[in-house]
């Protein structure tokens, strides 16, 4: 059977979509590393070097700071389904496709679901979470997405993590798009549960997800009347594996997953968090000021786009998805199609990590160009890598 199947190879792709996002060569050195046993002493030391850089990562003093072994959706159904219990009430907030996610878990776990809600777009003001903490009485936890990868909205926190310490309720945030692109600041935001995802800003294959939890946090879980839902992601049981000095087997770890994902935090502190957020931004302003000359506009609500992930609407004559096609098979570029009731009106385009350089956003817009003027969607090439090249060359930005 096996004579049927050629060696295995992988096309050369341009990852501008959601995600994943490009992986440095050291991370995927780093992957290809001997396997060790997972509790090999030797592991656990990499474990422990993997908590600190993740705390870094976070702005976090957490003790209980670990990879989840599974996707940021795996993180995501950790940190709900051990906070929240039969009955609890929990308000989230929906302004796209994952925080009604989070919705729907939360109902999974018998929880009572109140809705903080925006249009699509926006985000969810501060106001809206305070009245929704006042009406409805004592709240077990407040959930929002940081970085909403279905429409590129920027969720402000600050306020809202004060609001749930006035209201004694758990602050619980998705940082799937954010972490190790913009600021995600754990402590000073009063966060109780944070998620991340590895294939996004911190440019790692997907199949972890960075989490971490306020000693408020645990010792609710520790508290809770019944055990967690999920044996496999029960965090009373995995926060004994990663507990230096315990380590107590919950299940088999993905070792290379975190040998890539060492490599890839240690790119992320060799850099520094201060100059990777300046890199984003400066990128994804350049991307936008290019597609704006394309006729491409912003989905998300001004004052709030994310720098990691763009979310724009096209003009009716562009054909979404003929676009993205050709792009893939000329140009060998991956961006992403709208979701839901964006799907064949927007385009998502992720500047996440590896994949955010001033190459990526000229190449990008180069081909672009190249479609448009042949489809007569443009007058010339030319116009959308001019914007951008203004803004890299900006005195401001120089400055900045």
């Amino acid at each position: 059977m096996a004579e049927h199947y050629s060696e295995l190879s992988i096309p050369h792709r341009l990852l501008l979509g959601p995600g994943p996002s490009l992986v440095h060569p050291r991370v995927l050195r780093a992957i290809a590393s001997p396997l060790l046993g997972h509790l090999d002493p030797a592991f656990l030391q990499l474990m422990n070097e993997i908590q600190e850089m993740l705390r870094h990562v976070f702005r976090t003093q957490n003790p209980f700071t670990i990879a989840v072994s599974g996707t940021g959706s795996a993180g995501m159904e950790a940190a709900l389904v051990n906070l929240t219990e039969p009955g609890d009430p929990v308000i989230v907030g929906i302004n796209g496709i994952f925080g009604a996610r989070m919705a729907t878990i939360v109902e999974r776990c018998g929880g009572r679901l109140i809705r903080a809600e925006a249009p699509w777009g926006h985000i969810i003001e501060p106001e809206t979470i305070a009245e929704a903490l006042t009406k409805t009485g004592p709240v077990k936890a407040v959930a929002l997405v940081h970085a909403e990868t279905s429409t590129g909205v920027h969720q402000p926190l600050e306020r809202i993590g004060a609001l749930c310490r006035e209201h004694g309720a758990l602050f619980i945030v998705d940082a799937v798009t954010s972490l190790g692109g913009l600021p995600v600041e754990v402590d000073r935001w009063g966060i109780d549960a944070c998620y991340s995802g590895t294939q996004k800003c911190l440019s790692c294959p997907p199949g972890l997800a960075p989490l971490t939890l306020s000693d408020r946090a645990l010792a609710v879980i520790r508290g809770r009347k019944a055990p967690c839902q999920s044996w496999y992601l029960d965090l009373s049981l995995i926060a004994d594996y990663w507990a230096e000095g315990k380590r107590a087997y919950h299940h088999t770890a993905p070792i290379s997953m975190l040998y890539a994902l060492r490599e890839a935090l240690r790119l992320v502190e060799e850099e520094g968090l201060e100059a990777r957020f300046a890199r984003h931004r400066t990128n994804g302003d350049a991307l936008m000021a290019g597609l704006g000359a394309l006729g491409l506009t912003p989905f998300a609500q001004e004052g709030h786009r994310l720098p990691s992930l763009h979310c724009v609407l096209l003009p009716t004559p562009v054909e979404e998805g003929s676009v993205r096609t050709e792009l893939l098979q000329r140009f060998g570029i991956e961006i992403g199609g709208g979701l839901g009731a964006l799907q064949g009106k927007a385009w998502r385009i992720g500047l996440m990590g590896e994949s955010s350089t001033k190459a990526d956003v000229l190449s990008l817009l180069s081909a672009l160009e190249d479609i448009f003027e042949h489809r007569g969607l443009i007058r010339r090439t030319g116009v959308a890598v001019e914007a951008a090249s203004r803004l890299y060359s900006s005195p401001t930005l120089q400055r900045g």
